[in-house]
């Protein structure tokens, strides 16, 4: 028996992309970021945080994506509770936050967890209230500031804007990873 990849042996989801699987590598509330290992699939320490903040909203990847900046495509899963590293989540696409992390391109989804009454009910960004995006745009511009690594964060877009970077992302996964 083996253990499949979590970034290749799980799937993006059959109604992708409105709705997806969200592989959570990091829980609201940690200063740890994780990241699965590319080579083994295994989930391991990247770095602490060098700041006092925690991450504001649970951190993962969409499985079977590559993104622009090389990785599988961020998401970032609004829940009532903080998700267990590993955790495989459906999550209901609402829109992405387009970061400018080292000079590249790094979208993060923005999605909320669809077995979560506490959010599922949130539709589109609209429906979401503006200090939560003031949270995350200080957040994501501030985290590595102490590591001397700039961070910019471009726009908030509508869920048909990230619906497109998901499509185009599980298409350069499919070109980059042929079966």
């Amino acid at each position: 028996m083996y253990t499949l990849h979590p970034w290749h042996g799980a799937h993006f989801g059959t109604e992708a992309p409105k709705i997806v699987n969200a592989l959570i590598e990091i829980p609201q509330g940690s200063k740890s970021k994780y990241e699965i290992d590319k080579e083994t699939g295994l989930l391991k320490l990247d770095r602490v945080i060098y700041s006092s903040f925690h991450y504001p909203i649970n951190y993962g990847f969409i499985p079977q994506t590559l993104g622009k900046d090389g990785d599988p495509l961020d998401i970032l899963v609004m829940c009532s509770e903080a998700i267990q590293p590993l955790c495989l989540v459906e999550a209901y696409v609402i829109g992405n936050m387009q970061m400018i992390d080292s000079g590249l391109i790094d979208d993060k989804i923005i999605a909320v967890a669809l077995r979560d009454p506490g959010v599922n009910y949130i539709t589109n960004l609209k429906e979401v209230p503006q200090h939560f995006f003031t949270v995350l745009k200080n957040y994501f511009e501030q985290y590595k500031v102490l590591e001397d690594k700039k961070v910019e964060i471009n726009d908030f877009q509508k869920k048909e804007v990230a619906f497109d970077i998901i499509k185009e992302s599980i298409e350069f996964y499919k070109e980059s990873f042929p079966k």
